[in-house]
């Protein structure tokens, strides 16, 4: 369907402004997503649903489908922040484990070795070695502890 025959001069030149301001700020943006997360499909189905042919609505399949990867798309980003969660608590875990454990740290180009004092933080856990904090990350390699005499 030819959108012209639809909208009238006056129409079609308010969503033809919108379109170009949406671009313009688009190739403003420093480091463009080029992901559409669950905001910009929310105002992307209501600017659709608000210029749409009454005389001809959406099809009510097409809506259907559109709401489910709107649900979709949501229940993902949930599930991505408790993926994240659950990965802070593992290192967490992790990090507890070392303590007492000689390990060595690899921080820029200065490779640090210890043993490990205290950890903190959550979900991203810290280790003391030799009286400094470094993130876990930083961990190269755990020492086998020496043996008691």
């Amino acid at each position: 369907m030819d959108i012209s025959a639809v909208l009238s001069s006056a129409e079609r030149s308010k969503v033809d402004a919108q379109v170009d301001l949406v671009n313009k700020s688009l190739n403003q943006g420093d480091g463009i997503s080029q992901e559409l997360g669950k905001d910009e499909f929310l105002k992307l189905l209501i600017t659709q649903l608000q210029h749409q042919d009454p005389t001809a609505p959406m099809d009510d399949k097409e809506f259907i489908a559109q709401m489910a990867q709107f649900s979709s798309l949501e229940q993902m980003t949930n599930m991505t922040q408790e993926f994240a969660k659950i990965s802070g608590m593992m290192n967490r875990g992790n990090a507890v484990n070392l303590l007492g454990q000689r390990v060595e740290i690899l921080t820029g180009s200065q490779r640090i070795s210890g043993i490990v004092e205290a950890v903190s933080g959550t979900e991203y856990p810290q280790v003391k070695v030799n009286g400094s904090y470094y993130d876990y990350s930083e961990v190269e390699s755990v020492l086998m502890k020496e043996a008691a005499k």
